[in-house]
This record gives structure tokens, C-alpha cells and sequence, in this order.
């Protein structure tokens, strides 16, 4: 997944303690639950991805905004799941 996190590193950072790496990592997950659109979205244009950081050994919420005129992806924030979005992740990787 080819993400851009130029504006979304430093809120991420100050906010949740949550690093660039950190959140790639729970991108590469391959047992990520992938919401698209994200539910809790108000634009329709972001995405929820719930996956497994193995550096923290620990679930994060990572948010990505679709943008129709760039090849990539806005990495926006990326937070440690809440108890909901840790029972999506077990929910979707059972499948």
C-alpha cells in the first residue's frame, strides 16, 4: 500500500505516540480488517484499516484519505484500537 504520511506524521506523533513505521506496520498486517469507506467516515473518502503492529505488539487504528488525483494514499492518523475496533479486527480475521 503506498501511503504519503507528509501531513499526517507529526499529528500522529504528538497525539497517539504512533510512528510512521509503527503504522505502516499494521498496514502490512495481512490479517487487516479493511474498512472501505471507512463507517465513521463523514467525507466518504477516508479508510479504517485495524491491524496488528508487531514492533508494539499491539493493534492500531490507521486512517488513509483517498485523494482521485494522486496513485496514493494520505496517511491522516493511526491511533492503538479501541475496544470496538479490536473486536472488528477479530471478527474479519476469523474469515
Amino acid at each position: 500500500m503506498n501511503v504519503d504520511w507528509t501531513h499526517g506524521a507529526a499529528h500522529m506523533w504528538e497525539q497517539h505516540q504512533v510512528t510512521e513505521q509503527e503504522a505502516n506496520e499494521a498496514l502490512a498486517d495481512p490479517q487487516a480488517a479493511v474498512l472501505d469507506p471507512d463507517t465513521k467516515s463523514k467525507s466518504g473518502k477516508s479508510i479504517r484499516v485495524i491491524g496488528m503492529c508487531r514492533s508494539r505488539e499491539e493493534l492500531l487504528t490507521v486512517i488513509l484519505v483517498r485523494d482521485p488525483r494522486v496513485s496514493w494514499l494520505w496517511g491522516a492518523n493511526a491511533w492503538p484500537s479501541n475496544s470496538t475496533d479490536r473486536r472488528e479486527y477479530m471478527k474479519r480475521s476469523r474469515r
